[in-house]
């Protein structure tokens, strides 16, 4: 019930003519394994490559792109940001890094082999988290919306509404895409939603309710953000803003 309330808090006034909503599976998790993680980061962005996790933090003057050790959590390269830029979300193109920034409407690229800057674009509206999904960037910016881009031209392709039992559903941060289906952090809570990309529809929910408290950390800010999905080897990390621990996860009791 209270997974339905703090979602419910998010979602705007309802719209006429709404579907009829589908059921929503209702997921757990269990602590597979737990790993350090730098507590000065305020993770923006998180995803798995070729052996290593790629981390964009935020805050002006402390934005940065880091290829990170996931057994001891230190950077072993990274690239800082612009004083003027706030950090936010990262995905893997290619051979690229893409990055978007709150609020400049301002995104970056950077070679995913050595983190060297390589341009910049432009884009309406604020940036928060981006995932790559059949060949589209996808950004989420504060608004029920996911936006699906050409990744080459940011040339807007189409969007989506999210929506949790037929309301939309705003705060979308941090997105990663697993098996098909974008996965978001909700800013403020600690739920990630799985997300239909097609229709916009939430499929499930996973609560990590208790995750915070494992981590030790308070304050309105240090909130769960962070969702990274190793395929090849079939496994889920999540993290939080200023967390000293990142965790590998595995869903449970589902329902």
């Amino acid at each position: 019930m209270m997974l339905v309330f703090a979602l419910a808090m998010l979602a705007e006034p309802p719209v006429a003519a709404t579907p009829v909503p589908l059921p929503v599976e209702r997921c757990g998790y269990r602590i597979v394994q737990t790993y350090p993680h730098d507590s000065s980061s305020f993770t923006q962005g998180l995803f798995w490559h070729d052996g290593h996790l790629y981390e964009s933090t935020g805050h002006y003057g402390r934005s940065r792109v880091a290829r990170l050790d996931l057994d001891t959590g230190e950077a072993i390269a990274q690239t800082d940001l612009p004083p003027d830029q706030f950090g936010e979300g990262i995905a893997r193109w290619g051979d690229q890094i893409v990055g978007v920034t709150w609020k400049g409407g301002v995104g970056n690229r950077w070679s995913i082999k050595d983190l060297t800057p390589l341009g910049t674009f432009t884009y309406e509206g604020e940036g928060w988290g981006v995932t790559m999904i059949d060949g589209s960037l996808v950004l989420s910016d504060g608004t029920p919306a996911l936006r699906f881009f050409d990744p080459a031209t940011m040339a807007e392709r189409r969007r989506v509404t999210v929506r949790f039992a037929g309301q939309p559903v705003a705060m979308l941060n941090e997105l990663e895409t697993i098996d098909g289906q974008v996965w978001a952090n909700v800013w403020m809570t600690d739920f990630i939603v799985r997300i239909d990309p097609a229709s916009g529809n939430i499929v499930s929910l996973v609560d990590l309710s208790t995750l915070k408290a494992d981590a030790g950390v308070s304050g309105t800010d240090s909130v769960l953000n962070g969702i990274a999905w190793d395929a090849k080897g079939k496994r889920l990390f999540v993290t939080g803003k200023n967390w000293p621990k990142l965790y590998e996860i595995a869903l449970a009791g589902c329902v």
